[in-house]
């Protein structure tokens, strides 16, 4: 089974993610293996922000995981969430994170005050690490991943293409007791910068110089080549459960082929005849010609290989796909093609 069901091509188009897979990952591994007695610098100590008015901590300790477990699980949720960088882009990618690192530390601020006026609960240190925007990243994966049932436990659970990344998720949240504060924090600095209230992305959003320096200065060095073919898929516990998913794996290669394609086609078509095809309306002197002296019965044409095009589309997964960036007329090609199978629809919308 696939991380998600929106494909599976490494790194590619994602620097920004690569270089938050790795710059993060190693000074963590450096802070707690080979010094630690730099870890003191790091630590997200919220009693020495108040009154010490040490207000560098909110951004060193907000930065790197001083945790290996913590490391690990938000280095698997950043590598799954990379699919937003390549659908909206790194500049826009950046600054949703940006943006939710902002807001997640007041929503940090405020609710450790809340717990200690409301519960008289005095929290002082947090875990450290890039976690809030991790969090807020969940936001846009509930509302614009389609989720696709995978297969069942027991007759009842269902087992989807995110769940994984919930239970990845939920395995972050339980890897210490203050953990909740910060997954709170960051999903409502994630709902907060998602929804747009009070226009939040026209002020926290990374200006164009700094993107443009970013691109010049990450993307030699992180980025990764096109991939050449998709990856293998991967094996179920069962004969049977493997054999379902190489029917799965060539039946959704057989119509993104059809479906491309039938692209091409449209595209030659297009700049053969123009915007518009004449020849719909009135044939061409040559074919009249044949109408006109061909005798006898007409030799019969052998079927179209090609998916028909005329599937009704639900205006609901058109939708849907609009509101991940695709355009309408995209959208409904996609779903015709793939006979309304929005998995299918998304994953070639995203690979073309």
């Amino acid at each position: 089974m696939m991380f998600t069901s929106t494909g599976s091509w490494g790194l590619y188009k994602a620097p920004l993610s690569k270089s938050l897979l790795l710059l993060p990952t190693v000074l963590s591994v450096l802070l707690t293996v080979l010094l630690p007695q730099y870890q003191d610098m790091f630590i997200y100590n919220l009693q020495a922000v108040r009154q010490g008015k040490q207000f560098w901590r909110l951004v060193s300790g907000r930065l790197i995981c001083l945790d290996l477990k913590d490391t690990f699980c938000s280095s698997l949720l950043i590598y799954n969430f990379r699919i937003f960088e390549r659908r909206f882009g790194s500049h826009k990618f950046a600054s949703f994170l940006f943006g939710a690192w902002i807001l997640s530390a007041f929503v940090d601020l405020l609710l450790t005050e809340a717990l200690r006026f409301l519960f008289e609960l005095q929290v002082d240190v947090l875990p450290a690490g890039l976690l809030g925007p991790v969090f807020a990243l969940f936001v846009p994966f509930y509302n614009s991943i389609p989720r696709v049932q995978v297969t069942q436990l027991l007759g009842h659970v269902s087992i989807t293409n995110k769940s994984l990344t919930y239970i990845v998720g939920a395995q972050l949240l339980t890897s210490s007791a203050y953990m909740w504060i910060v997954a709170c924090s960051g999903l409502i600095a994630g709902m907060f910068y998602y929804s747009n209230k009070l226009a939040v992305q026209k002020f926290l959003r990374v200006p164009e110089w700094v993107a443009r320096c970013g691109s010049v200065l990450l993307e030699p060095v992180f980025s990764d080549s096109e991939p050449t073919a998709e990856a293998p898929l991967g094996m179920g516990a069962t004969l049977d459960i493997q054999r379902q998913q190489r029917m799965d794996m060539m039946d959704q290669q057989l119509l993104l082929t059809q479906l491309a394609h039938l692209r091409r086609n449209a595209q030659q078509q297009q700049a053969q005849t123009g915007l518009l095809n004449w020849n719909r309306f009135l044939p061409t002197l040559r074919h009249r010609g044949q109408n006109r002296h061909q005798e006898g019965p007409q030799p019969q044409q052998p079927p179209s290989t090609h998916p028909p095009v005329n599937t009704d589309v639900v205006e609901e997964q058109v939708a849907r796909l609009m509101e991940m960036g695709f355009s309408r007329m995209d959208a409904q090609e996609a779903l015709r093609a793939s006979n309304n199978d929005i998995n299918i629809a998304t994953n070639f919308l995203l690979q073309h």
